[in-house]
């Protein structure tokens, strides 16, 4: 598993261990990846993140269109894996999970063990975001910095 807040290294490996996810990821509505655990390539990270957060955005925008409330998971079952992406509240804004698990799990444990989860994140997170702003500029090597932070290179 691998972080870029520390904060979060708890409550995601007591969340890995009691839901038997194989993939799990972490990020703001905006893709930011936070944390992950289970992907091998950076690339595959980033790509999981920027589809995540278009899904969710799409979905939110559904309920808007149909004008229903706005419609927090969705989920897919296949004959080998099941994909669990829910959007969640945290003090540091709006966030995303994607949770691929098989069949050495269910969608139910899943769900349970990640509403665990998104109330244990609550209270680790820290009470006062950072304030430091990342410039245009900044840009790529924040995220070339982040992605080393993830994946320990």
């Amino acid at each position: 598993m691998r972080s870029l807040e520390p904060w979060v290294e708890a409550p995601l490996s007591a969340f890995l261990t009691e839901s038997g996810a194989r993939l799990t990821l972490l990020m703001t509505s905006s893709g930011q990846v936070v944390a992950q655990h289970g992907f091998l390539h950076s690339l595959d990270v980033m790509s999981a993140a920027a589809l995540g957060a278009g899904i969710m955005a799409a979905t939110s925008e559904l309920a808007r269109v149909m004008e229903t409330a706005a419609l927090d998971s969705v989920t897919h079952h296949g004959k080998a894996i099941g994909l669990y992406l829910a959007a969640f509240g945290t003090p540091r804004g709006r966030w995303i999970g994607l949770v691929v698990y098989g069949g050495e799990t269910s969608l139910g444990l899943v769900q349970l063990f990640f509403a665990r989860l998104v109330d244990e994140l609550g209270r680790a997170a820290p009470a006062e975001p950072p304030t430091r702003q990342v410039l245009a500029e900044d840009f790529e090597h924040e995220l070339n910095s982040s992605l080393r932070s993830l994946f320990g290179r």
